[in-house]
């Protein structure tokens, strides 16, 4: 396991874990919020193998 020391603010860990999708790049952590679990799990699912960009493009139907 690595851990990275950081500053997450109150309102992300306030979010039930089942609703975050986390992923990251050589530079950038990128938490993606959805409204539910099944959400959630739809989006890992249809973005696996992505890059960030294409990953972002996909959330966007989720906002």
């Amino acid at each position: 396991m690595i851990c990275i020391k950081a500053e997450i603010p109150k309102e992300l860990n306030d979010i039930d874990d089942e609703q975050k999708a986390i992923y990251h790049s050589k530079d950038t952590v990128c938490f993606y919020i959805f409204k539910s679990r099944e959400l959630r799990n739809e989006f890992v699912e249809k973005t696996k193998g992505m890059n960030k960009s294409e990953r972002e493009e996909i959330y966007k139907n989720y906002e």
